[in-house]
């Protein structure tokens, strides 16, 4: 039965819901509030839950004081018969009230909030952060914007919790604290007082410390995550090239200065202490005598005495707590606002709000007067007022020197990056008018930089068309002559097969068989344009000329563009075109090209085993 309630709860909020407007902004309370304002409800009633618990707390001094009124006043075997009644009522608070509110309270923080919030935020904040432009991965490193993601759930959830659990506990037993102590003497709240005061200038003093110290911490763990990370990815270059030790150095001046801001913040804890000490320290002592002396002096009840110090004695208490609350909300609001930074930035390559997807019906890719460049206002372009047509089920390919600008071709027609100046169309249309998914589906691309993700043959592969069947699936592989390597995997867990995962970036397959599964996973897309980006290069010969027949029959009927520095992989092509510097330098047939015995001629001349000699090229 009690399984069913908490599943009530659990079940309350969906950790991968999406917000009506996808963008979280940026300054610290609309960040935090764009994400628990859509957990309103349940921290609304957690307010109202918290303050009766709170009063409930702050009753039971008031109870030992009438206790002790009682037994002052009352004859022996007469107590329950003259205040049955009172007793009852405590009763009732105790057994019944205080547990009620703090069980409800629980089952909605623990349940509906906590681990749905959490990952809420992690989920919302993921679903924007993926969709930022290429630049934006391609400047940071991915552990450290996967750890601002995963921390940010986190310190949000915590902190907000906190505040309801200390900040407003708190302010509610104060408030009930004064009234109680103002109708037993005046007097008693002098102390109270001038604590608050102390207590309201250490707290001011010491959490916006924290909150700073926290928020370079955070940067530094950051950094440090991805420091790490970044070893691990690329773990085979620091082994091949036997650079332990700076690697070593690396990562530990990111730790050194993690422990640098670490220190500063335990510093602040240490003195932040040691002032509460001794505050406490007077708040019991003054409150003790006061309610003596009034004792004494025939002003106050022993019933008054028995209330005012335990309420003296659960401040003491309760004001460690608070502080300890309130430095670690600061740590979160340190916490936040460094992941703010990175998870709000606005997107840049968006879709305009009109834009329809792509209609592919012949096939046409122009290029009209393009230019960009990778860094806006600097001289030069890597592209510069470039134009080409590929018309429909042409075949053409790109020639020049590493840096010339093919891939960033690639590239711009992908809308990785937007033009600056010129358009580039498909069928008619501009790749800006329409959504970027239609884009991307509509070409397929296998480039010399293979990158598999880390999950099973079968997922990889399908990635090219998730609707795909296994039949279909086990042909591009054939096709791509990988399927009989793809039968004799078998992973760390036993997976065979389709089933056995790759690791990260593929690692597991040489790089030969990372490049035919890529080519599988085109073949499988089946796009109407496809880009080959040294999509053999890879590939030793043998594999490479059965492949090519492969390739041959997916061409058909397709418009292609083949990049390639082997020559001999692209000399068919309908067409070549020869890049220098972003511009068209010369373009024509195999034939044509060496006929006339310029730039591509002098290329394929320095041809050295079939593969473009650069250096030589470059003289």
């Amino acid at each position: 039965m009690f399984n069913r309630v908490i599943d009530f709860f659990d079940h309350f909020y969906s950790p991968t819901a999406l917000a009506k407007d996808r963008q979280p902004p940026m300054g610290l309370a609309a960040f935090v509030k764009y994400f628990i304002g859509q957990f309103k409800a349940a921290f609304m009633v957690r307010l109202g839950l918290v303050a009766i618990g709170s009063v409930a707390d702050a009753l039971m001094p008031v109870f030992v004081g009438l206790v002790v009124g009682m037994l002052a006043t009352t004859a022996p075997g007469q107590i329950f018969s003259v205040h049955g009644q009172t007793l009852l009522l405590m009763v009732v608070v105790v057994v019944l009230v205080r547990p009620t509110t703090f069980l409800l309270d629980t089952l909605i923080r623990n349940h509906a909030i906590v681990p749905n919030l959490t990952n809420l935020i992690r989920w919302q904040s993921h679903y924007h952060v993926v969709r930022q432009s290429w630049t934006f991965f391609q400047n940071d490193f991915a552990g450290r914007i996967s750890n601002k993601i995963i921390q940010a759930g986190e310190a949000i959830e915590t902190g907000v919790n906190l505040a309801i659990d200390a900040a407003w506990y708190a302010l509610v037993f104060v408030v009930v604290a004064v009234i109680v102590l103002a109708q037993l003497d005046l007097v008693l709240l002098v102390p109270i007082g001038v604590w608050l005061l102390l207590y309201a200038i250490l707290f001011s003093i010491t959490m916006p410390l924290i909150a700073r110290y926290s928020e370079e911490m955070s940067e530094g763990k950051s950094v440090m995550t991805g420091r790490i990370v970044d070893s691990y990815t690329n773990i085979q270059t620091i082994k091949t090239f036997s650079s332990s030790q700076h690697e070593d150095r690396y990562v530990a001046d990111s730790i050194d200065e993690y422990t640098v801001s670490f220190r500063k913040l335990m510093r602040v804890f240490t003195y932040m202490w040691s002032f509460l000490f001794l505050l406490n320290a007077g708040l019991v002592v003054s409150i003790t005598w006061l309610a003596l002396s009034g004792w004494n002096n025939g002003v106050l009840a022993a019933a008054a005495v028995a209330t005012a110090i335990p309420f003296a004695l659960q401040i003491m208490n309760m004001s460690g707590w608070i502080l300890e609350i309130g430095s670690s909300i600061f740590r979160q609001v340190g916490t936040v606002r460094d992941s703010m930074e990175t998870i709000a930035q606005p997107l840049i390559m968006l879709d305009k709000p009109e834009a329809k997807d792509l209609v592919v019906s012949r096939g046409e890719l122009t290029y009209d007067n393009v230019s960009f460049n990778y860094w806006r206002g600097k001289q030069g372009s890597v592209i510069d007022a470039f134009n080409l047509t590929v018309a429909p089920g042409e075949k053409i390919g790109l020639v020049g020197r590493s840096g010339s600008g093919k891939s960033t071709l690639v590239n711009l027609a992908l809308r990785m990056f937007d033009v600056q100046d010129g358009s580039i169309r498909i069928d008619g249309q501009d790749v800006r008018d329409v959504t970027q998914e239609s884009v991307r589906a509509a070409i397929g691309l296998v480039s010399q930089d293979t990158s598999l993700l880390h999950r099973s043959v079968r997922e990889n592969l399908k990635y090219g068309r998730q609707s795909a069947t296994d039949e279909e699936m086990m042909r591009a592989a054939e096709q791509a002559r990988v399927h009989d390597v793809i039968l004799g995997l078998v992973d760390p867990k036993g997976n065979r097969g389709y089933d056995a995962h790759v690791g990260e970036r593929g690692v597991k397959l040489s790089g030969g068989q990372r490049q035919r599964v890529a080519i599988a996973r085109v073949l499988l897309k089946n796009a109407p344009l496809l880009v080959l980006d040294e999509a053999t290069s890879a590939l030793d010969s043998e594999v490479e000329a059965a492949i090519q027949e492969q390739l041959t029959t997916l061409m058909q009927g397709k418009t292609v563009i083949a990049i390639a520095h082997r020559l001999s992989t692209i000399a068919a092509m309908d067409r070549l075109v020869v890049l220098e510097q972003g511009k068209i330098v010369e373009e024509g047939t195999h034939a044509q090209l060496l006929a006339s015995g310029g730039h591509y001629a002098h290329l394929w001349e320095r041809q050295s085993g079939g593969f473009l000699d650069l250096d030589a090229a470059a003289e």
